[in-house]
């Protein structure tokens, strides 16, 4: 085991299982970036989608290490969480717009703007401020990170990176129970749809291939995410801290998903069609396939 690969491990906190798994499914990506890579080009941006849970964070950070190492170059791992709006900014959307939008989360909480020009800035081999976010304080880390050095891959990971807006009418009907009862007149679900139509569309345009990661179906989502806070607050408690006060018992998980709902299950319909690398999920986040349906459409 190379001494990037345990720190990988280390930093993850993964057992070398996580690595088995990872050479028999994600080595055909790291080939093909490896044979493809021009060191005279833009770095190429990767996207990876999947919903809360799915591994997304864990998949970038992967390779951004196994291809850094390879071919001795610059690597950066980015989340569409990094541009969530301050928790200012979001309680102004709650005040004007709807209570909803004080939740990070869904578009409209994202400023757009700022992933765009981070990733312009990178492409473009300028010093870049990369924004990192706090979810233990619910905004934006007061530590900037500057990226001064040629970069030659960005990964960017996203619970709704190429999600498309629905139709109007189809917002018309609530599909749970916090749209029933928080957004009765479809205030918060349309504000975020027409949001989604705007500039998150040109960020998602920027991505040269897109990678998914998907779930068997949003009811394996709440599970998931149940898995993820209590690694979170392990975590915690390991190192001899109190559980954090941002720590979510079962029921507000529970409300807590039913904001990302319409999205993710419309990504789950549409979007594998349309990726360039499509992983297959089962309910214990293992691989089921692999497919590349943008070559065969």
């Amino acid at each position: 085991m190379t001494a990037a690969a345990r720190a990988f491990l280390d930093r993850n906190r993964l057992t070398i299982d996580y690595l088995t798994t990872a050479n028999r499914w994600f080595q055909p990506l790291i080939e093909n970036f490896c044979m493809q890579y021009d060191a005279g080009q833009a770095p190429t941006v990767l996207g990876i989608n999947g919903c809360q849970g799915s591994g997304k964070s864990t998949l970038a950070d992967y390779l951004c290490c196994m291809i850094a190492e390879r071919l001795d170059i610059a690597t950066i791992a980015l989340s569409l969480d990094d541009f969530y709006l301050t928790r200012a900014e979001r309680a102004e959307l709650a005040k004007s717009v709807h209570p909803l939008l004080a939740t990070r989360g869904v578009p409209g909480t994202h400023d757009v703007a700022l992933a765009i020009d981070c990733l312009d800035n990178l492409r473009a081999g300028n010093n870049t401020v990369i924004t990192r976010f706090d979810k233990k304080i619910d905004d934006r880390a007061v530590d900037l990170e500057i990226n001064s050095q040629p970069v030659g891959l960005i990964v960017l990971e996203g619970w709704c990176l190429g999600a498309q807006p629905q139709p109007e009418l189809a917002l018309s009907t609530p599909i749970n129970s916090l749209e029933q009862v928080e957004d009765p007149e479809g205030i918060w679900r349309n504000y975020v749809n027409r949001t989604l139509r705007g500039d998150y569309q040109r960020l998602f345009a920027s991505i040269d291939q897109m990678i998914m990661l998907q779930a068997p179906s949003f009811e394996t989502v709440h599970q998931w995410r149940v898995e993820q806070e209590r690694k979170m607050i392990d975590s915690v408690l390991e190192q001899g801290l109190d559980a954090p006060p941002e720590a979510m018992n079962d029921e507000q998980i529970q409300r807590f998903i039913q904001h990302f709902q319409r999205i993710t299950e419309e990504i789950l319909r549409e979007l594998p069609d349309r990726v360039d690398h499509l992983f297959k999920l089962d309910y214990q986040r293992r691989i089921n396939s692999y497919s590349q349906p943008s070559k065969s459409a």
